[in-house]
């Protein structure tokens, strides 16, 4: 049974069951997320009942302060429910954020809270919520008591010394530091996006290639990458992937093209994830197709043994 998906609070008593949610934004679900998923999830195996995640689209930055958000996200809301899913979780609870949603007061917000079957409610120990961020750990503990709802507070998770945050996290991918990155996630750092069509290039030469459409999720450094590819549900496969604007061909936009070794299925249309294992080389400029594929023959040995 696949993540159940409601967008208002006011559609959870309906689900019939004690609910024991995880609270947060959970921009990359790296592994401080995960430690206050799990009292989520613990909870529910414990005493019955469905364990969830409410978080926020967009990002409450993107609303309130849009010159200071960050360009790109480490998870879509789509590929962030299916990671949250894998940790067991069965529902996920993408709240609208705007304007409306900023001027709520904590009190306002807890209300709504309270008016579901909550049972169990896990947050960062420095989550903030409600207008001017007034609500926090201490006013959830005053008020979660008196409610019967079990507070769940968890500190920070430390990774090579330093507190783990999607700020880190980002910083590390631009640097192609994808081990640092990986080690603040507990996985390697993958992105998730529909296969559209391309000019089929890659068909012609050899290597048929997924054109995935990332939207926008960070992505490493240009260049060519030995990667896994995934189908929702399926197996990860490997593969290699150009990243960038591909030179050779004078283009201009940048994209994200897979080629997934000894497969033949039909991608198109579908959502696949797309997981950065090891950086082979930079995009460089050729001056012919048979150089070209010369080339995409090399990167795809080395990816194989990388991957092997």
């Amino acid at each position: 049974m696949g993540v159940l998906i409601r967008n208002r609070l006011d559609e959870l008593p309906a689900l019939g069951a004690p609910l024991h949610l995880a609270l947060g934004m959970f921009d990359g679900v790296h592994v401080g997320h995960q430690a206050v998923i799990a009292r989520a999830v613990v909870a529910a195996a414990r005493s019955g009942g469905l364990a969830g995640v409410v978080t926020f689209d967009p990002h409450p930055i993107r609303v309130l302060a849009p010159d200071q958000a960050a360009s790109a996200v480490l998870t879509t809301l789509n590929h962030k429910a299916r990671i949250v899913g894998a940790l067991g979780v069965g529902l996920f609870v993408p709240l609208h954020f705007d304007a409306a949603l900023a001027r709520l007061e904590a009190e306002e917000f807890f209300a709504q809270l309270l008016a579901i079957p909550l049972r169990t409610l896990a947050v960062g120990e420095d989550w903030r919520f409600g207008r001017g961020r007034r609500g926090d750990v201490d006013f959830l503990r005053a008020r979660s008591a008196g409610a019967g709802i079990e507070l769940a507070t968890v500190p920070p998770v430390m990774v090579d010394g330093e507190r783990v945050s999607s700020t880190r996290i980002r910083q590390a991918i631009r640097d192609g530091s994808l081990d640092a990155a990986a080690r603040m996630l507990g996985r390697p750092y993958a992105v998730s996006g529909v296969v559209v069509e391309g000019r089929k290039l890659g068909r012609q030469l050899g290597f048929p290639t997924a054109n995935v459409a990332i939207g926008d999720e960070l992505t490493p450094p240009d260049g060519v990458w030995a990667v896994r590819v995934a189908t929702a549900g399926g197996e990860a496969r490997p593969g290699v992937a150009n990243l960038g604007v591909r030179p050779t061909l004078d283009g201009a936009t940048r994209v994200l093209e897979a080629h997934v070794f000894d497969f033949s299925d039909d991608l198109y249309g579908r959502e696949i994830e797309v997981e950065f294992v090891r950086f082979l080389r930079p995009e460089q400029r050729f001056g012919s197709l048979e150089l070209l594929r010369d080339q995409i023959l090399a990167d795809a040995e080395s990816a194989r043994q990388w991957l092997a």
